[in-house]
């Protein structure tokens, strides 16, 4: 595959593992000497252009986690012409950053692929509003104009139209600017928890936000999905893969010594800044969307089959799903749950 302009590989030279790394001994003319163990190579396809929701993978590439754990990681940036879970099928990458609706997707159509972890327990996907406008609740959209994207009203809307009994005539086009949201004081759009609403602030606005998942949205989101053949075939690297990536996570949460993981998230975008990233940061820490729930007591990346569960029957009974599919295929829980990164 060419690189595109909106992708960037960082190749992890292949050397000796320092700081306690293992060392292959051989015999040479009767002594022992030392021989680096090579680096397992892994490429893994982020779903949009680099930011902070990404940090833990640039963390894990920029303090050396991967090369600790033995690995060389192809981190590739997505974009507007990128689709993640065709490159996957297609074989083009070992590993996507994808959503539980995904991993759903792959049982309704019988392909062997799945998730195995899942970086965010809050999927961040809002509602905004004005503050000031009488909308308090979901419940006082209902029957109200509401400006939704494409992906939304296959993703999210279902759940909503049968939560709140919103109706498919709310919606109104998204053209993924703030620019109709503050022509409009009764304007309600949807959003990107740490975007959106940052956009609409630095234009001046005082927007309301309504996060999706508080409303009982179960969405897995930034999760890894990975081909079954992978997990049968190398199922060590898979597994060191997620360790590192999971404490990339756990650092670059803290907000601590990330500068170098910062420096490559703007150098892949430059419309990423410090005040931007130092706002989503807080904003994800603020409403717990990395480490909440079962994640708080399971570790970063956590899942259970009761969450699997509940998802799954919520999007059939909003007819997103059909009703007796077997939704245990769409993941596996052998990877996470192991306190990975907790102190």
């Amino acid at each position: 595959m060419a690189d595109a302009p909106n992708r960037t590989r960082y190749r992890i030279e292949r050397r000796a593992l320092l700081g306690g790394a293992a060392f292959a001994l051989t015999a040479v003319a009767g002594a022992r000497v030392p021989v680096a163990q090579s680096l397992d190579r892994v490429s893994f396809q982020t779903n949009w252009r680099a930011q902070a929701e990404h940090g833990g993978y640039y963390q894990a590439v920029a303090a050396g986690i991967y090369r600790r754990h033995g690995l060389e990681v192809d981190l590739r940036m997505g974009g507007p012409q990128q689709n993640p879970a065709q490159l996957l099928l297609a074989g083009r990458v070992d590993m996507i950053m994808s959503n539980a609706f995904q991993a759903l997707n792959y049982v309704r159509e019988n392909l062997p692929f799945l998730c195995i972890a899942s970086v965010m327990q809050k999927d961040p996907q809002v509602l905004m509003t004005h503050e000031g406008n009488g909308i308090n609740s979901f419940e006082d959209m209902r029957g109200r104009p509401i400006l939704i994207g494409a992906a939304g009203r296959v993703s999210y809307w279902p759940f909503l139209r049968r939560r709140f009994g919103f109706t498919d005539e709310q919606i109104r086009p998204y053209t993924f600017n703030v620019g109709p949201f503050l022509a409009d004081r009764n304007a309600i759009q949807q959003g990107f928890l740490s975007s959106e609403p940052y956009a609409a602030r630095q234009a001046g606005a005082n927007p309301r936000i309504f996060l999706i998942a508080d409303a009982g949205f179960e969405n897995y989101q930034t999760t890894i999905d990975i081909s079954q053949r992978m997990v049968n075939e190398r199922r060590d690297v898979v597994q060191r893969f997620v360790n590192a990536t999971i404490e990339g996570w756990a650092q670059y949460m803290t907000g601590q010594g990330i500068e170098a993981a910062n420096a490559l998230i703007k150098r892949d975008n430059p419309e990423m800044d410090d005040a931007k990233i130092a706002h989503a940061i807080r904003i994800m820490n603020e409403y717990g969307i990395v480490n909440s729930g079962d994640a708080q007591r399971l570790g970063i990346g956590a899942m259970t089959h009761e969450r699997w569960q509940r998802f799954y029957e919520t999007m059939r009974d909003a007819g997103v799903y059909p009703a007796g599919m077997d939704f245990r295929r769409a993941y596996s829980l052998d990877f996470i749950n192991r306190r990975v990164g907790m102190t």
